[in-house]
């Protein structure tokens, strides 16, 4: 089963398209739950809940950037259903940018 590492490196493959930063470094991963599916094979599979946001609510590619995190998370062995819930609160500011989006996006 993945950990919340391996979740967090499939998702530095999934970015904003208006912005060259993952979503990883952008900040917009709030928090990664993990829930054991319960039944006879429980102990190799997981139900995986995503509390993440975006940096601005009327972003139009709100849909895809969460269908993008599905998907990546879904790939890795181990997890059988993904949850990605879009949060607003707290909301989303640049002080969130890892010190690699921030060298990226030339902020310093």
């Amino acid at each position: 089963m993945p950990t919340e590492n391996e979740i967090l490196d499939a998702l530095k493959q999934c970015y904003d398209p208006e912005i060259p930063v993952n979503i990883v470094d952008l900040g917009l991963i709030y928090e990664i739950r993990f829930d054991a599916v319960v039944g006879t094979d429980s102990g190799s599979q997981q139900d995986v809940t995503v509390d993440m946001t975006l940096t601005a609510q009327g972003c139009p590619e709100h849909v895809n950037i969460s269908a993008q995190v599905k998907a990546r998370i879904e790939q890795l062995p181990g997890v059988r259903n993904v949850t990605v819930n879009v949060i607003w609160t707290p909301p989303w500011g640049p002080e969130r940018l890892s010190p690699e989006a921030r060298k990226q996006l030339g902020i310093e």
